[in-house]
């Protein structure tokens, strides 16, 4: 694949399993996340479902999603308005190193910026240098803010926007 074989569109409900796929290689690499179908494909669809705050767009190759990047806007006090946070970008192993990423992220950053933010922000596995230096030959820069999680005993629920939830023991 050149880097004229591939499209990038936005995710249609339809593509929820094969970015599900996705996600679960990109979360074997990553200690902090744990893969679960379910939650993952709640989460998707909870992205789809909130056009007002979130995008999801994939690359798409002879009818095949390859690759995956989303992100979801905030308010941010630092910089008094919108910012974006990707959330997750991944591509098939296959199709790496052919442009792939680099257009998900300028499709994600166009969002953001008609969206009005004023700032992207993601976080990376400390220990993904690949992705790390790929995102610093796309001028990120790396911040000394430290990522902190809480995670909640909610087992049974699946928040899927602020105001709705679902029991996921259906």
């Amino acid at each position: 694949m050149n880097k004229q074989d591939f499209s990038i569109r936005d995710a249609r409900a339809q593509d929820i399993d094969e970015m599900v796929e996705l996600l679960e290689y990109l979360f074997c690499i990553e200690d902090d996340f744990t893969f679960n179908k379910n939650r993952q494909r709640h989460g998707l669809a909870a992205l789809l479902a909130d056009h007002e705050r979130s995008i999801v767009k994939v690359a798409e190759q002879n009818s095949r999603v390859v690759g995956l990047c989303t992100a979801q806007i905030s308010i941010s006090t630092a910089e008094g308005g919108l910012s974006s946070r990707v959330e997750d970008l991944i591509v098939h192993k296959k199709f790496r190193k052919q442009g792939v990423a680099t257009a998900l992220l300028q499709h994600i950053h166009s969002w953001a910026v008609s969206a009005g933010c004023v700032r992207m922000q993601l976080l990376a596995d400390i220990r993904n240098e690949n992705a790390l230096g790929f995102y610093t030959r796309r001028g990120w820069i790396r911040t000394k803010m430290v990522c902190l999680n809480k995670n909640f005993a909610v087992h049974n629920t699946i928040y899927t926007t602020p105001s709705r939830r679902i029991n996921s023991r259906r």
